[in-house]
């Protein structure tokens, strides 16, 4: 299988999968990007997954199911453009001979979902949109902290060699807030110093791993002593897991 995040807007990334011959996407913002990768690589698109109804995760379904063919998969408590096959957690979807589990995230959006296939190419692989980011999260439109949180946790329980496709290159934005946070964090130190090679090169920090985000994502610790004290010292009432998410969430809303 071959993973290529292509570049979308100012810094979405739509993922692209395929086996040299068949492909699905996941969250195509724009057609136009897609449809040139298709034929650059002489790929017919199968699959379209979409995890949340905001645009510029679905902008682009309608042109690529008209152009295609792909059938569609999508959150079932959302309105994405149908036709469309609606899928909540605990649901499966076979795409590419491979089996991905369907995963509840609300936060983000009230009814977003994921992607999550246990083996590709022995390792791990999860789709999940804007709900985990490298070095972040995704802001809170719909959902509450405790919800963000308990979705936060699936995605921290996965295996730590899981390929984490995250829909934004906000990787460095993310890290200097991290930093902010907890600035003794040699992992963190270590990783800002790698992700901005890579964006001096022109390379994308995507995808991660899960190992990698437990080491240096704040909104996955916020458990860890050190984060619950700078949260506590931006925001004296947090004192337990909600309180201290929700305030790790608005200091990164207003941070600049």
């Amino acid at each position: 299988m071959y993973l290529i995040p292509v570049p979308a807007f100012a810094d979405n990334y739509l993922w692209l999968l395929h086996d040299g011959k068949r492909a699905l996407v996941v969250d195509p913002g724009d057609a136009e990007p897609i449809e040139r990768a298709l034929e650059q690589h002489a790929l017919q698109l199968e699959s379209i997954l979409v995890t949340h109804h905001h645009a510029d995760h679905t902008g682009g379904v309608d042109a690529l199911r008209e152009a295609t063919g792909a059938k569609v998969y999508g959150p079932a408590k959302e309105l994405i453009p149908g036709p469309f096959t609606a899928l909540q957690g605990g649901n499966t979807v076979h795409a590419l001979g491979l089996d991905f589990q369907v995963l509840d995230l609300p936060g983000h959006t009230a009814g977003h979902i994921a992607y999550y296939a246990q083996d590709v190419d022995g390792k791990p692989l999860l789709f999940c949109g804007d709900t985990l980011f490298s070095g972040g999260c995704g802001r809170l439109f719909e959902g509450t902290p405790a919800q963000m949180l308990n979705s936060l946790d699936q995605l921290a329980a996965l295996p730590g060699h899981t390929v984490v496709c995250c829909t934004h290159e906000y990787t460095l934005s993310n890290l200097r807030f991290a930093m902010t946070v907890e600035p003794s964090n040699a992992d963190l130190v270590t990783y800002q110093a790698h992700c901005m090679r890579l964006r001096e090169e022109n390379q994308p920090t995507l995808p991660t791993s899960i190992a990698q985000e437990r080491l240096i994502n704040p909104f996955l610790r916020t458990r860890q002593a050190t984060i619950m004290a700078a949260a506590h010292r931006f925001d004296a009432t947090a004192q337990d897991d909600n309180t201290v998410f929700a305030a790790i969430r608005q200091w990164k809303n207003q941070y600049k």
